[in-house]
């Protein structure tokens, strides 16, 4: 099984179920699938065949949809990489996924316009440039007849890059049964079904949208609601005039959306599912936001995309006791252990990683064997994050294991006091950093951005009060933004790269 032959399956179970909707746009199963053909047989004419990497850089259009199935279905490697990219990151990754084509989109075209690469076939939506093909022009001179796929479940599918918050991207390779394992777990335990309309906001470069919310719509036959970017607007515009059932957001997603004054007066009674992942919501949030989107079934997912993504869930129900945790227990067809550095068990309560085991899990890192082999131990996949179970068997994430800061042999985890610091009346961001320190090894400074001037002396007496003396930060730095990757993730390097004061 691969992905290409579950939308021809669909073509003939529900032809007339529309398969794609966005601003503009609806195509049933049928005229996907055509779609779909229409472009393969473009690429195999422009010598793009089975192996070949392509290069897909585009926000969530249809054209998206229609190039991602296409080239898996002549058997080459899709490599989705995030629209905010610039062109030197874009230059990166077609150099070292050894990209043979990219498919650009023409509202991203200023960033890859420039990009000289002997070799690539290089297409756009829209017109055609100078040493740019178009994409409707190959589309409409494609043929019709179906393309026969037999790749197997352990083929090579898809080749997404890691965000790089730590130096060059790492490219990370599925296999169509990494993917189907993740889709179908989606499936299961959210219910997804032929009737569902699935909304996708978040970036389709990102793994749990593409493999978990995209691909669980196609597993079963699903309509896919799509708009190019997210907005609060755009949220409530199509859930109210699509009738969505499921959406997938990181949390921002929400607490802006549950603070627009027109949420009140929106109809979201379609909602079934309404999942959050990246970073966990607090207790208060969490009350907001239900609120907010009228809702019982707010769901926490977590997990990375190394692993698929898969790792563990925290449904509706769980959160007014233990928001804030991961879960009590892995998803579908994953298995999660906490370990110590020698890999036993540890025992509630203790600090350890979070390591995962299951078929969603990556084949490896693309042309790193190094840093592959240093993601394994044996099956299990070890995820960076370290945590503990509390009394109840809930899982809390303390901190990424890199970011564990040592000062006079004492562990320090900055998450903890970031979270501390956040509640400080007009912080809005926070990273905590260790810098080196000529007696202690590692001093803690925390670096923030505010919406006015911080006194340090208030800052440090409201931490006292709530966190241990060796906890506290011995140096405190405000900036107007802190650093972020086009995922948005904060980029701590730079910081520890500006080192102390």
């Amino acid at each position: 099984m691969n992905s290409s032959l579950l939308l021809e399956r669909n073509a003939r179970k529900y032809p007339s179920q529309e398969a794609v909707v966005s601003p503009g746009a609806r195509l049933t199963y049928r005229e996907l699938n055509r779609l779909v053909n229409k472009f393969g047989h473009a690429l195999q004419a422009e010598g793009i065949g089975p192996g070949d990497k392509v290069v897909l850089f585009m926000p969530n259009v249809p054209e998206f949809v229609i190039a991602y199935f296409a080239v898996q279905r002549i058997g080459a490697v899709i490599v989705p990489v995030n629209a905010k990219l610039t062109q030197a990151e874009i230059a990166y990754i077609l150099g070292h996924s050894d990209a043979k084509a990219i498919l650009a989109h023409h509202l991203l075209f200023a960033a890859v316009e420039g990009l000289h690469a002997p070799n690539l076939l290089r297409i756009k939506t829209g017109e055609a440039a100078d040493g740019w093909q178009s994409f409707e022009t190959l589309l409409a001179y494609g043929d019709d007849p179906d393309i026969p796929c037999q790749l197997k479940e352990d083929d090579e599918s898809t080749l997404l890059y890691t965000s790089g918050t730590t130096g060059k991207p790492k490219g990370v390779l599925f296999s169509y049964r990494s993917i189907l394992t993740v889709a179908q777990m989606i499936c299961v335990e959210m219910e997804v079904k032929p009737e569902s309309r699935i909304l996708l906001m978040m970036p389709l470069s990102h793994s749990a949208p593409l493999h978990l919310f995209l691909m669980a719509g196609i597993f079963v036959g699903s309509t896919l609601v799509l708009t190019p970017t997210f907005t609060p607007d755009l949220l409530l515009d199509a859930v109210e005039r699509e009738k969505t059932t499921h959406f997938f957001g990181a949390p921002v997603a929400y607490l802006l959306t549950a603070n627009h004054p027109r949420i009140h007066d929106t109809d979201l009674s379609s909602m079934k599912w309404w999942v959050y992942g990246g970073a966990p919501l607090t207790a208060k949030e969490v009350k907001a936001v239900q609120a907010a989107f009228r809702t019982d079934n707010l769901v926490c997912v977590y997990g990375l995309t190394e692993a698929g993504p898969s790792g563990t869930l925290l449904l509706g129900h769980e959160h007014e006791k233990k928001a804030g945790s991961i879960g009590k227990r892995a998803a579908l067809s994953t298995e999660l252990r906490i370990v110590n550095d020698a890999g036993e068990d540890v025992a509630p309560g203790e600090v350890g990683e979070i390591v995962l085991r299951g078929e969603g899990n990556m084949i490896g890192y693309y042309k790193n064997e190094e840093a592959t082999q240093e993601a394994f131990w044996g099956e299990w996949l070890r995820t960076g994050d370290l945590a503990k179970f509390d009394e109840d068997g809930y899982i809390w994430v303390v901190d990424r294991k890199k970011d564990v800061i040592i000062t006079g042999g004492v562990n320090i985890y900055p998450k903890e006091i970031e979270e501390v610091m956040l509640q400080y009346p007009g912080i809005r961001e926070v990273a905590v950093i260790g810098v080196p320190h000529p007696e202690w090894g590692e001093t803690v400074k925390a670096v923030f951005a505010a919406t006015e001037p911080v006194a340090e002396e208030r800052l440090r007496d409201f931490l006292a009060e709530r966190l241990a003396k060796y906890k506290v930060p011995r140096l405190f730095e405000q900036m107007e933004a802190l650093p972020r990757n086009a995922s948005g993730k904060i980029l701590k390097q730079p910081l520890r790269a500006g080192g102390g004061e």
